[in-house]
């Protein structure tokens, strides 16, 4: 396949992404991708808002009301019209196929890049995706893009989100701050990737910062191009259960006296989790798919397996102990929803 360059390109052509819409952009995640995107100054973002929305969005967020989740995507595509990037961002409680319906709409306003409702696990790991039963929603979106031949697909594999993990219970990372209660998966020493949404929000600002192609035959820089159908891989912190423990301990002033310490294997926890899915009960779904992550196999650190590309998209070192305050704060005061 041949490579497109700048400078074959006709007059008038910009190599980068500057028209960026984003669906969610009131949510958890997404108000943290705007905001980076705003900063960077070289965006202009709209947020795609149902009629019905009463979301509040950041200054400098041009909103546009239509109801996407409708069969008539006139207006939708009418508001995708001349965006360069679509960022979906949804809670998981969206109607199933609002996620086609929005990237069916894309590939007829012409968007290039579409990023779907894809924060976390490792999309090119089909046995972590299979046993965490994420490999249909996966598939169904990359196939769909891929078949309209329009838009390109962009996956963030980030691990989960650290401050949503963490503060969000024992199904989570096993922290109950309320309880200062402590489930050690085995011997809490697997290590994982996880990404803040300060982190995930710069990943994607400063990803659609990158020129879109090549100057040249010569130009080895990074583009945005280089991405296309495929993941990128961030991380904020590669931590075990007991490295997060011993920084709650120390943003707490606790020992470990303070804490009631427990242990469960993961591989049994995912598999009680598997068989009440089997029986229809899906209250047991965040626990399986937190424990699938911390199996010996080290599924869970795309670090190791995959690398990086922090340094590529200019990513700060965060401090452990910082993010680590935040979250205790959340947890301690039941501030952490399961919706994006």
């Amino acid at each position: 396949m041949s490579i497109n360059y700048s400078r074959n390109q006709p007059q008038g052509f910009s190599n980068r992404i500057e028209k960026v819409a984003v669906v969610g952009a009131g949510g958890q995640i997404g108000k943290h991708i705007a905001e980076h995107l705003i900063k960077t100054g070289k965006h202009d973002v709209t947020a795609i808002a149902r009629l019905s929305s009463t979301s509040k969005f950041l200054k400098g967020v041009h909103v546009v009301h239509v109801e996407y989740t409708s069969d008539n995507d006139t207006a939708l595509v009418e508001a995708l019209r001349g965006q360069q990037a679509l960022i979906i961002t949804m809670s998981v409680s969206a109607p199933r196929d609002t996620t086609s319906k929005l990237i069916r709409a894309a590939a007829k306003a012409g968007v290039p890049y579409v990023l779907p409702n894809w924060f976390g696990h490792d999309p090119a790991n089909d046995a972590l995706c299979n046993d965490s039963m994420l490999t249909p929603m996966r598939d169904s979106v990359c196939i769909e893009i891929k078949s309209l031949g329009v838009s390109s697909y962009l996956l963030l594999a980030c691990g989960f989100w650290y401050e949503f993990s963490l503060g969000g219970g024992p199904d989570r990372y096993g922290f109950n701050f309320q309880k200062r209660s402590l489930v050690l998966f085995d011997d809490g020493d697997v290590k994982i990737n996880t990404s803040t949404w300060p982190q995930c929000g710069r990943a994607i600002a400063n990803l659609l910062s990158l020129k879109d192609i090549p100057d040249d035959e010569t130009d080895q820089s990074p583009t945005l191009s280089q991405f296309r159908n495929s993941p990128i891989y961030i991380s904020s912190f590669r931590l075990r259960q007991r490295d997060m423990f011993e920084s709650v301990k120390r943003v707490t002033a606790t020992t470990d006296a303070d804490w009631t310490i427990t242990h469960e294997s993961a591989e049994q926890r995912w598999k009680e989790g598997q068989a009440d899915l089997r029986k229809g009960n899906w209250n047991t779904y965040i626990k399986m798919l937190y424990s699938r992550m911390f199996f010996p196999t080290g599924d869970g650190d795309h670090e190791s397996s995959r690398g990086l590309h922090n340094d590529v998209l200019a990513l700060p070192v965060e401090v452990l102990d910082e993010c680590t305050a935040i979250r205790v704060r959340m947890g301690e005061n039941g501030d952490v929803a399961w919706s994006h």
